[in-house]
């Protein structure tokens, strides 16, 4: 039986700087990859391609960047700014939500076929999930309202992936809300911070689920069937080296834990393991070849 274990502060959680490392069934699954930035995935669809550009599709449809704990403009400026130099998206607008659900904007959606990015900032970027989720609704909202906005794409580094993920599965059956056409989630901690990966392996994880499951992990066991089964989702999870299963933040078993969820509520997921010193939390959105896999998943 699963046990269940209470969540950690909020706070106290997104300050941690690491895990620990772990060993056994696990370290024989990832035996094969290399500490320098190898990827590990499920399909074929996110595998990195060193030597080749995908052909990209360029379309209307915004992607809105969301990012974590303590996030600010800077938090997805690399990235975004790495699209905009290789002719993949091109930033078209800034919005700043305030702690009362009011947002201020910067620049204008064009309508033309871009690949259009929003770069959401929360002002209050050390507040709950389930302010986030509010927030990301009314952000939608002002989209649909404003621009006739009907379907977006959403990726959200850490906790603005797990406010992401809530804000799906409380909202996105919604007619008068933009449909969520891809999510991406970057070292999102949906099951907290708890570490299976000690006595779990990574195969069995993504079979079966984690084995010690924590208060949002439930909630998302919950939640999951409420989301639209239409909607692709890629989890992307940072590994340090080979015995450390953890992003130095974020746990790998948490950060892929929803894998088998969604499997078995009947959606497309796939995932991927990036490892090295890159793969450290704080530079998920800083890292090239997770910047080539997002646009792949995007609009290959």
């Amino acid at each position: 039986m699963k046990k269940v274990l209470f969540s950690i502060s909020l706070v106290l959680a997104f300050l941690l700087v690491g895990c620990q490392s772990s060993n056994g069934a696990q370290a024989q699954q990832e035996s094969q990859t290399s500490d320098s930035g190898t990827t590990t995935t499920t399909t074929n669809k996110t595998k990195s391609t060193e030597h080749s550009e995908p052909a990209l599709k360029k379309s209307a449809t915004p992607t809105l960047f969301i990012h974590g704990y303590q996030g600010t403009t800077n938090s997805f400026k690399s990235m975004i700014n790495h699209m905009e130099q290789e002719n993949v998206a091109q930033r078209e607008m800034v919005v700043t939500v305030h702690p009362d659900g009011s947002l201020d904007t910067q620049g204008e959606l064009s309508g033309e076929k871009t690949n259009p990015i929003i770069q959401v900032i929360f002002e209050d970027n050390v507040s709950d999930e389930w302010n986030q989720t509010e927030w990301i609704k009314n952000t939608l909202s002002f989209l649909k309202d404003t621009y006739q906005i009907d379907k977006v794409n959403l990726v959200g580094h850490s906790m603005g992936g797990v406010s992401s993920y809530r804000y799906m599965g409380n909202y996105s059956q919604e007619d008068t809300l933009p449909k969520i056409e891809n999510f991406v989630a970057l070292g999102a901690p949906f099951n907290d911070f708890i570490n299976t990966s000690d006595h779990q392996s990574l195969e069995d994880l993504l079979t079966d689920g984690p084995d010690s499951v924590g208060e949002r992990y439930q909630d998302f066991e919950a939640l999951t069937p409420q989301i639209s089964k239409d909607t692709p989702i890629l989890l992307i999870a940072g590994q340090l080296n080979k015995t450390e299963y953890t992003d130095g933040t974020v746990p790998l078993s948490s950060a892929l834990s929803i894998y088998s969820l969604l499997k078995a509520n009947g959606f497309d997921v796939d995932y991927s393991v990036v490892h090295g010193q890159n793969a450290r939390h704080s530079m998920l959105h800083e890292n090239g070849q997770i910047n080539q896999q997002i646009a792949q998943f995007l609009w290959e």
